[in-house]
């Protein structure tokens, strides 16, 4: 797993690097490195986190 997924846990709000335009999603959940989130404009989403580093977002 990437480094900045490893912090990564359930309720987190995060950005996909390469997809911006499905805008900010919450993770649902981590096991492995199935990063499962759900983004407003893509829905829910199953992310490889060993090839994809989710952005954390902290800011409201």
């Amino acid at each position: 797993m990437l480094a900045l997924n490893a912090i990564l846990e359930p309720g987190m709000r995060v950005r996909h690097p390469g997809q911006p335009d499905w805008g900010i999603g919450q993770v649902q959940s981590v096991i492995g490195t199935r990063i499962t989130v759900n983004f407003p404009d893509a829905g829910k989403v199953v992310i490889d986190g060993a090839r994809v580093e989710l952005m954390p977002v902290y800011e409201d």
